[in-house]
């Protein structure tokens, strides 16, 4: 069975914490032991883990991903978010998370977030389990 987490977004670039969310539907799925499958069905978000106790590490990842890929440049992309494509492409739409306990296994600083690049958007994230109960 496949859970799908609702996800807006407010800005055109934003890191958004999802690990929280992530727990509660791994409660209500009821998964003890096993993998969490992540995935971000969206050509121009992504998502990552990394620090999640100091915010100021998101907004250096997001410095650093629009000076590399700068929102305009000369691309041949006729809709004009070519740097969105780039972002998601280099961050990844996926990941996976041991569980156990009925929640996610991170590092002491580490959460689960999605990568907003074209936005402000309505998204989904994608769910799986694998585990027993």
């Amino acid at each position: 069975m496949l859970w799908y987490l609702n996800v807006k977004s407010r800005q055109r670039t934003e890191f958004i914490d999802i690990t929280d969310r992530i727990n509660d539907i791994l409660k209500e799925a009821r998964v003890e032991s096993g993998v969490c499958y992540i995935y971000v069905p969206h050509t121009t978000a992504g998502v990552t883990i990394n620090e999640g106790a100091d915010p100021s590490v998101q907004r250096d990842i997001q410095y650093m991903l629009s000076k590399l890929i700068p929102y305009e440049m000369n691309y041949h992309h006729r809709e004009g978010n070519s740097d969105a494509h780039i972002k998601s492409t280099l961050v990844g739409v996926s990941q996976y998370v041991p569980v156990d306990e009925g929640r996610l296994i991170l590092g002491t600083w580490q959460a689960v977030y999605f990568c907003e690049f074209d936005g402000p958007r309505h998204r989904r994230v994608a769910l799986k389990f694998i585990g027993s109960k």
